[in-house]
């Protein structure tokens, strides 16, 4: 097995969990993804320390933009992830580039260094329902996130 097809693998029951969830309801959606996937409990454990080694190992995260490092783990057509894709970012104290999430977006945020904020929110879970537009800024420190989006749907630029 591949490093990408074990983290993969770590992922998908998460994913499920994910796929599980109302996210246009992201109050409820985070109760729920923090019942079952709390983020200090063992399996985002494990999967945090499954990011880490592919980003230190330089085949996640491999892409640059503006201080911001990134790849695409799946897309929404693959099999094991269908209808999300997955994608994996490393921010270190960076405001990345505006966006709006089509069909909304799950975030899972895992702290690198510091003591990093998403958005102002602590690491674990995020949540945004479709049509929400942020610029994704982490301050304070450095995270690794796993970004799910719904048929990998979001549009780049201003806030329309």
């Amino acid at each position: 097995m591949t490093d990408r097809e074990a983290l993969l693998y770590a992922i998908e029951p998460v994913l499920n969990a994910v796929r599980g969830v109302n996210i246009d309801d992201p109050n409820d959606a985070l109760r729920l993804l923090n019942y079952y996937y709390p983020p200090n409990g063992h399996a985002l454990t494990e999967l945090r320390k499954l990011v880490r080694a592919g980003v230190e190992a330089g085949w996640l995260c491999d892409r640059e933009a503006n201080g911001v490092r990134y790849s695409r783990l799946s897309k929404p057509t693959d099999l094991i992830t269908k209808p999300f894709s997955i994608d994996v970012v490393h921010m270190n104290d960076v405001v990345g580039p505006g966006h709006e999430h089509g069909l909304g977006e799950v975030d899972l945020c895992f702290p690198v260094s510091g003591e990093p904020l998403f958005d102002g929110r602590p690491p674990g879970w995020t949540v945004y329902p479709s049509g929400s537009w942020h610029e994704p800024t982490v301050t304070g420190g450095a995270m690794d996130i796993l970004y799910f989006l719904p048929n990998g749907a979001i549009r780049f630029g201003p806030k329309a």
